[in-house]
């Protein structure tokens, strides 16, 4: 009688140790592309996107699917918050708005990095 406890298929991939480090790695390539966006252009945050959703729901059930949906509501967040602080530039709020977007924008991909580094989950 096998006395193990029975897991599904992604609570058992999810324990895995090498799974959990591959998984770490490709977070850390996403929070990078977020990062570097900053620099370079909003493209790398796109790919970053785009990256996050395609794996998201193979994370679910790790803390990294939770930062995988942290950085995906973090891009849609900015970007509305973007879209209306150009809207509203020219009646002088606008650059308040897209100042304190860009600080939220840092702060939110600085704190889910090193939370994700030290294997914290988001919420």
């Amino acid at each position: 009688m096998n006395t193990e406890p029975n897991l599904s298929v992604r609570e058992a991939s999810a324990a895995d140790p090498a799974r959990l480090d591959s998984f770490r790695t490709y977070s850390m390539v996403v929070y990078a592309l977020f990062a570097a966006g900053l620099f370079v252009g909003g493209l790398s945050t796109i790919v970053g996107l785009i990256m996050a959703y395609i794996k998201r729901r193979e994370m679910d059930g790790t803390i990294y699917a939770q930062h995988m949906g942290q950085l995906i509501r973090t891009f849609w967040i900015s970007l509305a918050l973007g879209i209306l602080g150009f809207i509203t530039v020219f009646i002088y709020i606008g650059p308040v708005i897209l100042f304190c977007t860009g600080i939220w924008y840092i702060y939110r991909i600085v704190r889910g990095f090193i939370w994700m580094n030290d294997r914290k989950g988001m919420w």
